[in-house]
């Protein structure tokens, strides 16, 4: 699905292109072709900034025109179409391990345009949650492996670890919130980098129409008490640890927590309490299940609570 978000107020803030210049690059040039509204105006998508930033860049910085670079865009993705029938038929997950594979190649060269129109085509294939489950989940933990096996370098495994991180946050704001639930905090204590899962989950909180404050990878404790004092509305404060060695510290942390805050809860989650032995003392919910399983962990935590 493709999410048609941004006005042309905030495309001309975000680019700094002149209004003027996108109307004439659209009526001219069919630069983008965005989305209106009933009353005609215009919501630009994603993928619709992205090439207007790449036409920008043309047309500035190596000084081509701008038909000239349309054209140069037009056939890149043409190309990419062709591509991207290549994908064989059969099971769905023959699909996504083409992709992966696609995907994957491109960041590993360094090549954003070209795996973020991979990414696109997946998520109107598929949807956004088929494609971070099967597709850019795992290329996150494949590069990971291979960074640790010495395969993949330093900066490979940042590039695409930013590169998919910002994928996730894009969707953050895409969906409405319900005032009446429960905002929720969302970060990994210090020492923890690894956010993916965090990322997932909170994705879901955002989807069901949960506010969330998400504050990331490696979150020092400075700064917690302060922010849970001026967000009164926060109830439910979640925490991810992959290393299990970090759950004493983390349950240390939530118990602190809890002692000046009794009337938040936490949720604690993570590959450091997956198992019946690491369940948290501290937290009143701890998520070991599969992501199958967190509608109904979600009709019991907020939707009975509200009714």
């Amino acid at each position: 699905m493709r999410w048609y978000v941004y006005s042309i107020k905030q495309v001309v803030e975000m680019l700094g292109i002149p209004s003027v210049t996108l109307r004439a690059w659209e009526n001219r040039h069919q630069a983008v072709i965005p989305e209106r509204t009933e009353s005609g105006y215009r919501l630009y998508s994603q993928e619709n900034i992205e090439d207007l930033r790449w036409l920008k860049e043309q047309t500035e910085t190596k000084g081509i025109s701008i038909s000239h670079a349309v054209r140069l865009l037009k056939a890149s993705k043409e190309k990419l179409l062709e591509e991207r029938t290549s994908i064989p038929e059969g099971t769905p997950q023959d699909a996504f391990d083409k992709m992966k594979q696609q995907i994957y190649a491109a960041l590993l060269e360094f090549q954003g345009e070209r795996a973020n129109a991979l990414i696109d085509f997946g998520f109107s294939m598929y949807g956004y949650e088929a494609m971070f489950h099967q597709v850019l989940v795992p290329i996150l933990i494949r590069v990971g492996d291979e960074w640790e096996a010495g395969l993949a370098t330093v900066a490979q495994e940042h590039y695409m670890t930013h590169m998919i991180s910002n994928r996730f946050y894009q969707f953050f704001n895409v969906f409405p919130v319900q005032a009446h639930y429960p905002k929720v905090l969302a970060f990994c204590p210090a020492g923890e980098d690894h956010q993916i899962g965090l990322l997932l989950f909170t994705l879901f909180l955002r989807k069901n129409g949960v506010e969330v404050i998400y504050l990331g990878a490696n979150t020092p404790e400075e700064g917690l008490v302060e922010m849970l004092h001026k967000h009164q509305r926060i109830r439910l404060v979640c925490l991810s640890v992959t290393d299990k060695q970090r759950v004493e510290y983390c349950e240390d942390l939530m118990g602190r927590l809890k002692r000046t805050f009794p009337e938040t809860e936490f949720i604690a989650g993570g590959k450091g309490y997956e198992g019946s032995e690491t369940r948290s003392s501290v937290a009143r919910y701890t998520m070991n299940e599969p992501a199958e399983r967190w509608p109904i962990w979600f009709q019991e935590v907020f939707i009975k609570r509200v009714n």
